[in-house]
């Protein structure tokens, strides 16, 4: 059986989470990371889709790995933020803030290589 397409699941699972279907989602959006553990918009999108679901610790271990990957995206930090404050860790959630707050200001978390 041929391997499912990372970008086709990742649409169909977009597609779960437009008519509701969170639990749908998730599997897909876990199948994406699976294929590519690369995938910076798989992991932040089931993160976000785990958050939904109450899911909230595995939410927060999708968000980190989103925020390990691409550590200047300020939607990342601020979903990371409110997966934290939903788990009550709101020591974490100030901490994803300031990075999130940083990253707004035009500043980064990790500067550039060059």
């Amino acid at each position: 059986m041929a391997v499912p397409d990372r970008d086709d699941l990742f649409d169909d699972a977009n597609g779960d989470l437009a008519v509701g279907d969170l639990e749908a989602a998730i599997e897909k959006y876990r199948q994406c990371v699976e294929i590519d553990p690369e995938f910076f918009d798989g992991w932040h999108a089931l993160g976000m889709a785990l958050m939904k679901t109450g899911k909230l610790k595995e939410a927060i271990g999708a968000g980190l790995q989103a925020t390990t990957l691409q550590p200047n995206d300020l939607l990342a930090w601020t979903a990371l933020s409110q997966m934290y404050v939903q788990d009550g860790q709101i020591g974490e959630a100030e901490d994803a803030k300031a990075n999130a707050r940083i990253l707004s200001l035009g500043g980064r978390i990790v500067k550039d290589p060059k």
